[in-house]
């Protein structure tokens, strides 16, 4: 495969994990882990609940639980969140900022693409559904209206995040790129994406849900901790697949770049 097809496969892979990140966010995982696994975890990230909590406590709300990953609440769509800022850090350190830049630009354009062609679905007449009976056509019409329609805030909530989050991202990797002389990809791979996503994570639920009478900030930081949470822990999971993706972006084709434009 040549060096333009191994970019152009990140690419695709990058706006897919993108829709889905989207698409999927709405449902709510909620599932017990065994004691064996939650304690470790319940350890490591301690010191960023009780970060969290002190805040709360400072706002006179009341903490979260220190045993956080005895259940998992958090939403499905977390998943491709981490496969975006692995793709863009493989990208920034094999092609460089200008290609990583124009990944996210291509990514907000699909994004903004799926929200106008999503608000227009949802507002077509209905006429029926392949494979619903009469009878059901109206439940059925429904549920798809509830699940794919988007608010114009929230929406612009995840662009915006995602904008921000991303722009940080490419401009802290290439700081600690240079910092460290472009070695240890491990640490400006956490690095970068830690703070990252703690933007991400802030800026999209501050701009989608606060209110001052209905959404405190309280409530709003709540909301904040899980997800943060697991993108730090996929973050650091994800550093081996970090090394793996330089070493596969760079491996030489086994034949000469050709014109992708006569290629079949």
């Amino acid at each position: 495969m040549s060096t333009e097809r191994k970019r152009q496969l990140l690419l695709g892979l990058f706006v897919m994990a993108l829709i889905l990140a989207n698409t999927l966010g709405a449902k709510i995982t909620d599932f017990d882990l065994p004691s064996w696994l939650a304690m470790p975890f319940n350890i490591v990230f301690f010191p960023i609940i009780w970060l969290f909590n002190l805040i709360l406590g400072w706002t006179g709300n009341d903490p979260l639980v220190y045993q956080f990953f005895n259940t998992i609440h958090v939403s499905v769509g977390i998943l491709t969140v981490p496969i975006m800022f692995l793709i863009t850090d493989i990208v920034e350190e094999v092609w460089g900022r200008k290609v990583t830049k124009d990944f996210v630009r291509i990514g907000i354009i699909s994004m903004l693409v799926m929200i106008l062609i999503t608000y227009i679905s949802v507002n077509l007449p209905t006429g029926r559904f392949a494979g619903v009976a009469p009878d059901q056509l109206e439940a059925m019409d429904t549920a798809y209206n509830a699940f794919f329609s988007t608010s114009i805030r929230i929406a612009f909530a995840s662009v915006l995040a995602f904008y921000l989050a991303q722009m940080h991202d490419i401009w802290a990797f290439n700081f600690w790129k240079k910092k460290t002389g472009g070695k240890f990809l491990w640490l400006r791979n956490n690095l970068s994406t830690m703070v990252s996503q703690i933007v991400d994570s802030t800026v999209f639920m501050f701009v989608a849900f606060y209110h001052p009478a209905n959404f405190p900030a309280p409530l709003v930081l709540k909301l904040i901790l899980p997800y943060y949470i697991f993108k730090i822990l996929f973050s650091l999971l994800d550093t081996p697949f970090a090394y793996l993706g330089v070493w596969w972006a760079r491996k030489p084709g086994k034949g000469p770049e050709k014109d992708l434009a006569k290629a079949e």
